[in-house]
């Protein structure tokens, strides 16, 4: 894949560890940040999260390494790439301005990956300079370790960047599942809804976060429960998320508990603070 490039813009946990899935497959990538504190960390933490994959074989051993790596300030820097994927905060006059520039910058038919979790692809359409190539492409966290991609296909998105898209996923080894387009698709669309929920039950005090998860592995099966997932999203993209859906849809089931408001507020995050509805130490990055 070396005779591709791939621009990530954005060098959040999304983002670098997008970068690790790309580096980790031989592919070079520019990370986009503007914040240089935030670019200064994540070299680090690429070379941290490939070495963690290469480990537990989700990586391969020797394909490539953080020398494929460059950062960059700008979207202007994305320009000789062949695939983009936006993974800034999830809020929509964010991405609409970055998806405005990074067209602009590449060449035309280059896909747009935008990595919302919950805005409907057709409204961050709108602000590019070809809406057709605007693909929906919302990974999971870490995306360089779980496989599951949700790709959604906007009214406007051509057949050609859609499968452009899926090709590339797949040549990296992910297995992307097409949906259409609508606030939160299929998994937060449900899974945010149920997060809340589990929040809710946990503020009124008729079950600890221990107890609502343990119901969740032990009785259902789940692989995590509802809290330890919200932990693992970070509570603050669970509230920016349903923010969204609230909006969209008009549904309280989606309107942010007390409970998860105050934890954003007193900035217990979860992993990555190292406590949310659990604790876990020191924070992860």
């Amino acid at each position: 894949m070396s005779d591709h490039r791939l621009a990530v813009i954005g060098a959040g946990t999304m983002g670098t560890g997008l970068a690790t899935l790309a580096v980790g497959h031989g592919l070079p990538v520019v990370l986009v940040d503007h914040d240089a504190g935030t670019r200064d960390r994540a070299e680090g933490v690429v070379r941290q999260n490939l070495r963690m994959a290469q480990m537990l074989g989700k990586l391969p051993a020797e394909a490539g390494g953080p020398d494929l790596l460059v950062l960059a300030p700008d979207p202007e820097a994305a320009a000789d790439a062949d695939m983009v994927v936006e993974c800034v905060v999830e809020r929509a006059d964010v991405k609409a301005q970055v998806l405005a520039e990074v067209s602009a910058a590449v060449a035309p038919g280059t896909p747009l990956l935008t990595n919302t979790s919950a805005i409907p692809v057709d409204e961050l359409a709108d602000a590019a300079v070809r809406p057709e190539d605007v693909v929906g492409a919302h990974f999971m966290n870490p995306p360089h370790l779980i496989e599951g991609v949700e790709v959604v296909r906007g009214p406007r998105t051509s057949k050609e960047a859609l499968d452009r898209a899926h090709t590339w996923l797949t040549d990296l080894g992910r297995a992307p599942v097409v949906v259409g387009d609508g606030p939160g698709f299929v998994i937060n669309r449900v899974l945010q809804r149920m997060i809340n929920e589990a929040a809710t039950v946990v503020q009124e005090g008729l079950a600890t976060p221990e107890a609502v998860d343990a119901l969740f592995t032990s009785c259902l099966g789940h692989r995590t429960g509802p809290l330890a997932t919200g932990d693992l999203i970070g509570l603050d993209n669970v509230v920016d998320t349903l923010h969204v859906l609230h909006e969209r849809t008009g549904s309280d089931g989606y309107r942010p508990c007390r409970l998860l408001l105050e934890k954003v507020e007193q900035g217990q995050l979860g992993r990555k603070t190292g406590a949310g509805f659990h604790e876990y130490g020191t924070g992860i990055a």
